[in-house]
């Protein structure tokens, strides 16, 4: 079994390598594990690999907030010193930190 290492970690802003939107990482999977419609869905040209890291973000564009489920090979650190708006952000995490993270402020298991 092949072990991987996440690049980034829980509380850090990031922001899409191709799309406009950007988040706050509230989990990690090690690999792959949504489901295959949702991985079906995407074309295939731009289809990530499986087996890499995949961050759940509370994410947010211009329009919207959401959740969004992406692979570590599609997200770049976010260098804009700008918070994340996203409403779900205090529940996990305390207040901004200049830095680029949110700090937990809840007992993960």
């Amino acid at each position: 079994m092949q072990t991987f290492r996440a690049k980034y970690h829980l509380g850090q802003v990031v922001r899409h390598r191709n799309h406009p939107f950007r988040g706050v990482i509230f989990d990690v999977d090690p690999e792959f594990s949504n489901t295959e419609e949702w991985y079906e869905a995407i074309p295939e040209d731009s289809r990530p690999l499986r087996d890499q890291p995949y961050y759940h973000l509370f994410a947010e564009n211009e329009t919207t907030y959401y959740v969004a489920y992406v692979s570590e090979q599609n997200l770049i650190m976010d260098t804009s010193g700008e918070p994340v708006d996203h409403p779900d952000i205090p529940e996990l995490f305390g207040p901004y930190d200049s830095g680029g993270f949110y700090p937990l402020h809840v007992q993960l298991n």
